[in-house]
């Protein structure tokens, strides 16, 4: 399943994208971006990043030393937010079925050596990888692109009564740690609904265990 290079989302518009996530993240925030370096410098990648706010997408946007193309959810492209999130190179896809024209888009980024990203536990939570989708575990084995797992601590920080703030206090520190890529396939090739199922427990642990050496690295309590 792919996508023809006319329907594949906007390379130049991802770049602008990262321009624009740049200015807005560092301008209203203090993002501290550890190992940006480990992400490949070409070639396919997947960056598989932990999820608890909405501004997660952005900031990885904003902090990846490389254009990413993410897919966002199809309740995101409202109004004015859907031309500017297909004109920055962002993929729509609906969480409720096999989105067939999403997947092949995601597939046709990482072919033409572009930067997916995904959050593979599917919606915001508590950002512990605790759940994931086998989404990802698919187009890691069936593209062989490496994951780079990522973790953004200081997004959801409560407020007195429990909630998340809408947005974190301006200026605040937001850590980004980027992971060592790993391959998810076992080097067979195979795509069986068992080769994908251990794909994903071994995605899970690896992206487990880079979330306890990040929260190490930057000294943040559980659930930051």
């Amino acid at each position: 399943m792919r996508a023809t290079d006319g329907t594949l989302p906007s390379a130049a518009g991802a770049a602008v994208g990262r321009r624009i996530g740049v200015g807005l993240m560092h301008g209203l925030w203090r993002p501290r971006v550890l190992g940006a370096w480990r992400i490949p410098s070409a070639g396919p990648v997947i960056l598989a990043g932990n999820h608890s706010h909405n501004i997660d997408g952005p900031m990885l946007i904003g902090t990846s030393p490389r254009p990413v193309h993410f897919l966002v959810k199809k309740e995101a492209f409202i109004g004015p937010l859907d031309p500017f999130l297909r004109g920055i190179g962002q993929l729509k896809v609906d969480r409720t079925s096999a989105d067939r024209t999403a997947i092949g888009q995601a597939l046709g980024v990482l072919e033409r050596g572009g930067v997916l990203g995904i959050f593979p536990e599917g919606t915001r939570g508590d950002g512990d990888f605790a759940s994931l989708r086998s989404g990802l575990a698919y187009f890691a084995v069936r593209s062989g692109a490496p994951i780079v797992p990522v973790a953004v601590f200081g997004t959801a920080i409560p407020r007195d009564d429990g909630r998340s703030r809408p947005l974190p206090r301006l200026r605040s520190r937001i850590d980004v740690v980027f992971g060592d890529p790993f391959e998810a396939g076992d080097g067979s090739g195979r795509r069986t609904r068992a080769a994908l199922d251990q794909a994903t427990e071994r995605i899970q642990k690896r992206l487990a265990t880079h979330l306890d050496t990040a929260r190490r690295l930057t000294g943040r309590p559980e659930q930051t």
